[in-house]
């Protein structure tokens, strides 16, 4: 039975996906080598730091007010003159999802600005169809005029 199994999967091999192929000497189940990852592979790499990796970096004027305004130090005299790069990476996290959050507070207000002349308009009974029809109307008076 088994070798009907294997000439209908040399016949088809190129149809079956890779990991359902069978290989020599394997039995007829689902490779799982993808799936389990080799503890020899991450005790290979440590998690400390890489050897390229610079101790001490000496941060910029922009760096100095990043880390100002993350919050990391109060005031630029209590900043040393080396810092981490791990200290900067933090701060400049801090500062994108500041940022972010000012982006969406401006979002919303700008939403409700627009919600607002919206309703005014609409008291006013304007609205961007009848600005439109008035501006085509003036356009054709002027190319009547135009033409003598």
């Amino acid at each position: 039975m088994w070798g009907r199994a294997d000439r209908a999967v040399k016949l088809l091999g190129r149809n079956i996906p890779s990991i359902l192929r069978m290989t020599k000497g394997m039995d007829l189940k689902i490779s799982r080598r993808l799936c389990i990852k080799p503890q020899e592979e991450s005790q290979l790499q440590p998690r400390s730091r890489t050897p390229l990796r610079v101790p001490g970096h000496k941060p910029t004027d922009w760096e100095k007010r990043f880390l100002l305004w993350a919050g990391h130090f109060k005031k630029p005299e209590d900043i040393p003159e080396t810092v981490s790069i791990e200290t900067i990476r933090a701060a400049k996290t801090t500062l994108r999802v500041k940022f972010s959050y000012v982006m969406i507070a401006l979002t919303i207000l700008g939403c409700i600005v627009m919600v607002i002349k919206g309703k005014q308009a609409v008291k006013r009974h304007e609205s961007l169809t009848s600005i439109n029809l008035e501006k085509k109307a003036q356009w054709r008076e002027e190319a009547t005029s135009a033409k003598p």
